[in-house]
């Protein structure tokens, strides 16, 4: 099997993964689609008290562990961000592709930094800092192919 180059197309709300045809590196395959719908919610509505029970008004209980630095938001989004690099990871180690693109929203592109591996990390070939995830297929192979004529 011919390993590929994947790219991720990511903000904290939905992540695609397309890979390139080794004949035809201009055209993409979308291989994976995760949503996020927590990251659309609002804070009010996400916030649980320390036990994980959801308050009444959407205010944390009180408790005397403190405070969360994290919004519930930024939470839900740090934590598809891990679902998404274990992917990625895991994939990694299959050797399924030897190039990662990564191009998220600046937010999101930052996340995924910390939450993939090293190996993960080494294969990583481009990074653009832009949310194009609400694109469709055919405008994302068209600003992928030509972003990456530019770099």
């Amino acid at each position: 099997m011919q390993a590929h180059t994947w790219i991720l197309v990511a903000d904290g709300a939905r992540a695609r993964i397309f890979e390139t045809d080794p004949l035809d590196t201009q055209q993409l395959t979308e291989i994976q689609d995760f949503v996020n719908p927590a990251a659309k919610g609002h804070d009010a509505a996400l916030e649980m008290d320390q036990l994980g029970r959801f308050s009444s008004g959407g205010h944390h209980s009180p408790s005397n562990t403190g405070e969360s630095k994290e919004s519930p938001v930024e939470h839900a989004t740090r934590m598809f961000s891990n679902q998404v690099s274990d992917f990625l990871d895991r994939a990694c180690a299959e050797h399924r592709y030897k190039k990662l693109v990564l191009v998220a929203s600046p937010k999101f592109l930052g996340a995924i930094r910390q939450s993939i591996n090293k190996q993960t990390r080494q294969l990583v070939d481009k990074e653009i800092s832009k949310d194009i995830s609400w694109l469709n297929e055919h405008d994302i192979t068209a600003y992928v192919n030509h972003a990456m004529t530019l770099h």
